[in-house]
Order: C-alpha cells, then structure tokens, then sequence
C-alpha cells in the first residue's frame, strides 16, 4: 500500500514533457499491419545497441505485435496527432487511411515520422501494470524533417520556436 493516489501521481509526473512513438509490426495472423501509440520510450545502451518502451498489461495490441518478431518504432511528428489517437484506441483498423511503407524488416514505417528503428524484442520486466520492453536495434533512419509529436500535462503539443 501507498499514500500516492493515481491522481496524484499522474499530476505529477506530467509535468515531465516525453516524445510520442508509434510501435507497428505485422500481425503474424492476419498478415495486416498493427501498432500502438507510447509516450514511454528510451534509448537504453550503445553497445549493444537497445532501446526500452512500457506497455499496459490491458494492451490487445502488444502480444500481436510480440510475435511479430521485427518491429517498428516510429518517432511522430507534430503534424501527426491522428496518427497517434487513430493506435491508442481498441480494436477495429488502426491502419485505417495510414500511409507507410515496409521497413527492411518489413514492419511499418509511417509516413511522416521523423525516423524509425527497427528493433526485436530482447527482454520483458513486468513492472506493476505495465511491462517493460527491451529491444535490440537491428536497422533505423531519419525518416521526414519536422517537429515532435509531445505529450505534456495529459495533453499533446509541440515546441515553440
């Protein structure tokens, strides 16, 4: 048990602004793109190269895009809120009017992302009700030019220049 409310806790640390990515893969099943939309991403070391994201343990999205084996990271840009909205909501076709086009591996690369990473899957952490993600860069690129896509104070943005 502890003293700190959700509220609270959430209050708080939205006041620390995070970059908005887009986690795609191809569903093994169907053989159709899918993804997820997390404000929870990092890069974790250079050698070897890996980069780490939190899931909710409610996500139906994560363990079609675990067995997917490549995956695709992809950092939106500013222009692309939708995007973002269109892969954080449950069920139906995320790729609905989404543009993009295979990475090397073949995992979605949208279009209008700032860059993308390729990645596999090396470890899971469950970590209260999320997991956490590490996963091994196998390929990534700079992708458009632009602004970030940021989530602040429970909202999204973008920087003033």
């Amino acid at each position: 048990m502890t003293d700190i409310d959700g509220a609270r806790f959430r209050s708080v640390l939205g006041r620390f602004a995070t970059g908005v990515v887009a986690i795609t893969g191809i569903d093994g099943a169907t053989g159709r793109p899918t993804g997820l939309a997390a404000n929870s991403f990092t890069s974790v070391s250079l050698e070897p190269p890996l980069v780490a994201f939190c899931v909710a343990h409610t996500s139906s999205t994560w363990p079609l895009l675990r067995e997917a084996g490549r995956l695709c990271i992809n950092i939106l840009s500013e222009p692309q809120l939708q995007v973002c909205k269109q892969l954080a909501i449950k069920g139906g076709d995320k790729f609905a009017d989404i543009a993009w086009s295979g990475s090397p591996g073949g995992s979605p690369v949208l279009e209008g992302a700032l860059a993308w990473i390729e990645v596999s899957v090396e470890q899971e952490h469950v970590a209260g009700d999320h997991v956490i993600v590490v996963a091994r860069v196998h390929d990534l690129d700079k992708h458009h030019e632009g602004e970030p896509l940021l989530f602040y104070q429970g909202g999204y943005g973008r920087f003033e220049t």
